[in-house]
């Protein structure tokens, strides 16, 4: 199974009008989605902080944090994400593929609707 990277609109919360579409890969193995700063900024997105995050490696960065709607064919949701920086990947994390109702199907590597749990 190759990469699954999923064509994402990432909006502002207070201003859905506020949108940028974005390639990101869609990884299960991530907790959190990462987007470029540069975009968030872009669409008036502002961190609420900062958070330490440890890495598959163990080692630690500290990136900004928001929150950002997510939309993908049709659903949308908010999620946190990441301000990624230039060294870092764009990815969607399990927690906005989960909340959008999708997941990664090992076997055609294409996102499929997934029910959604009260539990």
């Amino acid at each position: 199974m190759g990469m699954t990277y999923v064509s994402v609109a990432i909006a502002n919360p207070a201003d859905l009008k506020r949108q940028r579409r974005k390639k990101l890969l869609a990884d299960s193995g991530a907790l959190y989605s990462i987007v470029p700063k540069e975009l968030l900024s872009a669409i008036g997105i502002r961190p609420y902080g900062s958070e330490i995050f440890t890495l598959a490696d163990g080692s630690t960065i500290t990136r900004d944090v928001g929150n950002a709607f997510v939309r993908i064919d049709g659903r949308q949701v908010p999620t946190p994400v990441i301000f990624g920086e230039k060294s870092d990947g764009s990815l969607l994390g399990v927690v906005a593929l989960e909340s959008l109702g999708f997941s990664i199907d090992p076997r055609t590597g294409k996102l499929r609707a997934t029910p959604l749990f009260l539990m």
